[in-house]
């Protein structure tokens, strides 16, 4: 009992209550290890397996992501009435739950970003070089083809009729209006993926890396909630891709921009915020 009274109290007094702040911060011994910025081009990972096994792993995640979510959304668009489906409600659960299952997945592997728009975050605050995140943004691209394809093999009428979940900005909104819902609604994606990942907080907090698939997938979902009204929730420009190519209304394409721009646009909003503003905040370090 006396030795896990002793481990009792080194763990409580690991960490000192004082903290400092402004230029001290930056200057004390930090407890964590900063990963250092990736280079923007680097050609000699080409040649490594684990680059092209990354890659086929956002392939294949992106595939069944569509997959199961075009699903849904065909079985609530078939449905007689919201009631004889899982609604609004399921659709957003289904984006998700399948967004917190593949991460989990494949955060290890390729980091699990299965979506152009954390690709592009992560660039800009340099977690990979230029080469990974074109590559990725291509596996993306091409997986959710793939799996808005074999959505429409099952039943190309069904598929068609009930709109093969493209995203189209709904009537009563603006062009505007869709661009601005896009833009907030992956900023609240993308500032959850940095402050899931954070170095300083996987130092600090050792169940933060097991957790860290539970706050994305969540946000995921009430973004869904929210703008799905709106413009069907794109916030991946990959999946818009996937189910607008698969589909190919002209109605589709009309405002397929928004679903690329709005993103583009909101990753680096949450990119530069996270950067700037949020690392600024001092950790505790070792007493």
């Amino acid at each position: 009992m006396e030795g896990k009274e002793e481990d009792v109290k080194l763990g409580a007094n690991k960490f000192s209550e004082r903290q400092p702040i402004g230029t001290s911060a930056q200057t004390e011994d930090k407890d964590y290890k900063e990963p250092p910025p990736a280079p923007l081009f680097e050609p000699g990972e080409i040649k490594s397996w684990s680059f092209w096994r990354a890659g086929i792993a956002e392939f294949i995640a992106t595939f069944l992501f569509l997959y199961i979510t075009i699903l849904t959304v065909m079985g609530v668009n078939r449905a007689p009435n919201k009631c004889a489906s899982v609604g609004i409600q399921g659709i957003a659960w289904a984006f998700g739950g399948m967004i917190f299952a593949l991460v989990y997945c494949t955060a290890g592997i390729s980091g699990g970003h299965i979506n152009p728009a954390v690709t592009f975050g992560l660039f800009l605050a340099r977690k990979l070089s230029l080469t990974r995140a074109l590559f990725y943004i291509v596996m993306q691209s091409l997986g959710a083809i793939c799996g808005a394809g074999v959505v429409k093999g099952f039943g190309k009428s069904p598929y068609e009729v009930s709109g093969g979940g493209a995203n189209v900005v709904a009537h009563g909104y603006t062009k505007g209006d869709g661009l601005g819902a896009e833009i907030i609604g992956t900023f609240v994606l993308v500032y959850t993926v940095f402050s899931a990942t954070d170095a300083k907080r996987n130092a600090r907090d050792s169940h933060v890396p097991i957790l860290a698939p539970l706050p994305i997938g969540f946000a995921v979902f009430l973004v869904h909630l929210a703008t799905i009204p709106i413009t069907g929730t794109g916030i991946n420009p990959a999946r818009s891709l996937g189910a607008a190519i698969i589909y190919n209304k002209d109605h589709a394409w009309d405002d397929h921009w928004i679903f690329w721009v709005g993103p583009f646009i909101g990753a680096a909003l949450a990119a530069v915020y996270h950067q700037i503003v949020i690392r600024a905040i001092p950790f505790k370090t070792r007493s």
